[in-house]
């Protein structure tokens, strides 16, 4: 939170405190009318308290809601600037520190544990300022009234806190058991409602739904056990009620009547009550602490990690068009690596030594046994992984040294898996380059081979594919995330055994229309089978390391 965030918290906290001691003053200041008025007085000896009254009564609301707005305000923006800064941190640790992680784990950490830490200064830090200020602004006026009962009321607030740690303590030990129990759920229904159609398929539906009842359940013990902290802390804080009400009755009996006139006693006695309902926040502030410090636990487990790849690099590539092959514009001259090796962790390689060089516009196909590398290579050469060794360069540029974003703005990568949100054909394309034109998108599923598969859409563009929408099956949804890589026009495709899950037809159709749509771009791809391999400049084999 910036400097000026915290001010702005505080002066929240500082208007929540006016609320409250409004509240208190209310209430204790109608006892002393009430009592004083049944001793029927002249009216204008009334006046002032009835005034008063009618202040704290609009003074309350006001000041509570002023406090809402400013708190509210404040923790939004702060919200903002989190995720954003949260989101430019996830960068460098993508996709090797993230790949192991759910996308529902991802998500949980994000979103829920992120808006938990930023709760925390509405449902906590302005609670407890409030709290604070009312307390110490009763104390000073039942001190005024009488030491004894400012005596009172500041053994009140100093259980108080002793009753909050003590809930607190109680709510920190079961918050991370609910926080796991949370990412759970999260987990198996991201799990189930995304593989819907392939539990259908294999009759795994009551195995599925056993899993989501499992977990529901374990959500809701947790939840259940989490509630004690809150229970004991509103209890006891009852209870401290009663028991100041009666200290204060005990400490101001002695002198009513004589130092202590019966209206003033009358506003005494009821000074706990009002402080009690003051308090009765604490709780809700009580389980806000432990969860956001759960929840910031979890969340820096996942943004401190240290990044797979360093971002510290500043120079330019140095990269040029060719006038007479129209190549796309940033492609390096050669790609080479030498004597090049890499781990995802420890020190023992899963790749090389390697001595590889792919010129411009080259087709490179690498294959080999599981295990052997060639995954670890595509994420060195996409810079989503150091070297541990060797050389690496874009044309004549060492490529750890070029900025991280224009290094990876070179390579469009392709998986066996690519991706389809549930949103319209144009929407999922253009998200390799926001803004293509309908032409641009049309020419690329085409290039794909999607061309008659297009033709056959009612709505064209507009038809709306994955979960929720029209089916694809597994050659076309190779296919749409080679057409994606043909609208990003970046100028270096990576394929991860884009055909990994396809029939030996289907594999030999989708590389057949690659090699014919990337003829002026450079392709590496690396695959365990040599289908669709005829087409390619090139096939190297390796072996494990």
């Amino acid at each position: 939170m910036t400097t000026s965030g915290g001010r702005a918290v505080l002066g929240a906290g500082l208007l929540g405190g006016i609320a409250t001691a409004s509240g208190i003053a209310l209430t204790a200041t109608s006892g002393w009318l009430i009592v004083r008025a049944s001793e029927r007085p002249v009216i204008l000896m009334l006046l002032t308290a009835i005034v008063a009254v009618r202040t704290f009564g609009m003074a309350r609301p006001v000041f509570r809601y002023w406090e809402r707005l400013r708190s509210h305000d404040v923790a939004l923006a702060d919200l903002a600037d989190r995720r954003a800064t949260a989101y430019a941190r996830l960068i460098p640790l993508t996709p090797a520190r993230l790949g192991r992680r759910g996308r529902a784990d991802l998500l949980t950490g994000v979103v829920d544990d992120l808006s938990d830490v930023v709760d925390a200064q509405v449902r906590v830090t302005v609670p407890i300022l409030s709290t604070i200020v009312a307390s110490v602004l009763a104390v000073i006026v039942a001190a005024l009234l009488s030491p004894r009962a400012g005596l009172v009321v500041a053994a009140m607030s100093t259980v108080t806190v002793a009753i909050f740690v003590l809930g607190w303590r109680l709510e920190t030990r079961s918050q991370q058991t609910l926080l796991a129990a949370r990412s759970e759920v999260a987990r198996v229904t991201a799990l189930v409602a995304g593989n819907a159609s392939e539990l259908q398929a294999i009759g795994a539906q009551g195995q599925a739904q056993s899993w989501l009842v499992t977990a529901h359940a374990d959500l809701r013990r947790a939840a259940g056990r989490q509630s004690y902290g809150r229970a004991a802390a509103a209890g006891l804080l009852l209870l401290l009620t009663a028991a100041g009400t009666i200290a204060m009755t005990a400490a101001i009996l002695p002198g009513v009547g004589a130092a202590i006139s019966t209206p003033v006693a009358a506003l005494l006695v009821l000074m706990p009550i009002a402080l009690g309902d003051a308090f009765s926040t604490l709780p809700d502030a009580m389980r806000a602490l432990a969860r956001s410090q759960a929840s910031a636990v979890r969340l820096h487990a996942m943004l401190d990690q240290q990044p797979a790849v360093r971002a510290a690099g500043v120079l330019s590539l140095d990269t040029q068009t060719d006038p007479q092959t129209d190549t796309p514009s940033g492609m390096p001259s050669r790609i080479l690596v030498s004597d090049l090796t890499a781990a995802w962790a420890g020190t023992a390689p899963d790749v090389g030594p390697l001595d590889l060089e792919v010129q411009r516009g080259q087709h490179l196909a690498i294959t080999g046994p599981n295990g052997c590398g060639k995954s670890t290579l595509l994420a060195v050469l996409a810079r989503h992984l150091d070297p541990t060794g060797g050389d690496y360069r874009l044309g004549d540029d060492d490529a750890l040294q070029l900025e991280l974003g224009q290094a990876r703005q070179v390579f469009a990568v392709l998986d066996d898996e690519p991706h389809l949100f549930a949103s319209t054909l144009r929407a999922n394309l253009q998200l390799a380059r926001p803004g293509s034109a309908d032409p641009d998108l049309v020419e690329a599923m085409t290039n794909a081979g999607l061309g008659q598969w297009f033709g056959d859409l009612a709505l064209g563009l507009d038809t709306v594919i994955g979960s929720g929408g029209r089916g694809v099956s597994g050659g076309e949804r190779a296919r749409l995330g080679l057409a994606r890589c043909l609208v990003s026009e970046r100028p270096v495709l990576l394929l991860d055994e884009p055909v990994a899950h396809l029939d030996h037809t289907t594999a030999e159709a989708v590389l057949g229309d690659l090699t014919r749509s990337t003829t002026e771009r450079s392709v590496i791809m690396v695959s365990h089978r040599p289908d669709g391999l005829a087409g390619f400049d090139r096939v190297i084999g390796l072996s494990r390391p």
